[in-house]
């Protein structure tokens, strides 16, 4: 199932089912991850249901942010976890059939994800992000290819500062899949920068 984890990785950042709709449908996202903060984790359930009803009509992969819980109990395909976040471990005890990926900042952490057997890797920030209040260092395209390299058959989803204008020199460097939130969910024509995401 990770082999779908590729072109645009979409972020739900609020609670909207109509964002939700646009980005998986029109604008093509293969991935969508609910990732609504600051939310309690009965919203965020409410949330990941509706947006486990959209992803089932647009054939995409749900993927829920932090909780294994919450991934759970809407029926998610995987969660993604943070460095301060569940281990690997814990989600593969909590839910076996959960496609766990993992955000990573440098060779280090890939290197130890991988060991873990995380199914797919979030890497950045490639460009300056302003979606965090404390961003790890900026690790640019050369950083990618390094992490490409290290993650061997691993999916590596480029994260952090990203824009459509972006895309093609993110898949150039080894990107199965890019994530852009800001970039896409504000812009004036959300279906149009979703598209620019994709593979060409």
């Amino acid at each position: 199932m990770t082999s779908r984890v590729r072109g645009f990785y979409a972020v739900l950042d609020r609670d909207d089912e109509q964002l939700a709709r646009t980005l998986v449908g029109p604008g093509a996202a293969t991935v969508l991850q609910v990732r609504v903060k600051p939310a309690g984790a009965g919203d965020v359930l409410r949330i990941a249901r509706l947006a486990r009803r959209v992803c089932d009509a647009a054939g995409a992969l749900l993927i829920v942010n932090d909780r294994i819980d919450v991934a759970l109990a809407a029926g998610a395909d995987g969660v993604h976890l943070g460095q301060h976040d569940a281990s690997i471990e814990d989600a593969r005890t909590l839910g076996p059939r959960l496609i766990v990926g993992v955000s990573t900042h440098d060779i280090a952490q890939v290197a130890r994800a991988i060991a873990a057997g995380a199914d797919y890797l979030g890497f950045g920030p490639i460009f300056a992000t302003t979606t965090k209040a404390d961003p790890d260092p900026v690790q640019g395209l050369s950083g990618l290819r390094a992490a490409v390299a290290a993650a061997g058959t691993t999916p590596i989803v480029a994260i952090g500062g990203i824009t459509p204008a972006h895309a093609a020199s993110l898949y150039a460097a080894g990107a199965t899949a890019v994530c852009a939130i800001s970039a896409v969910n504000n812009a004036p024509d959300v279906i149009a920068a979703a598209r620019a995401m994709a593979i060409a």
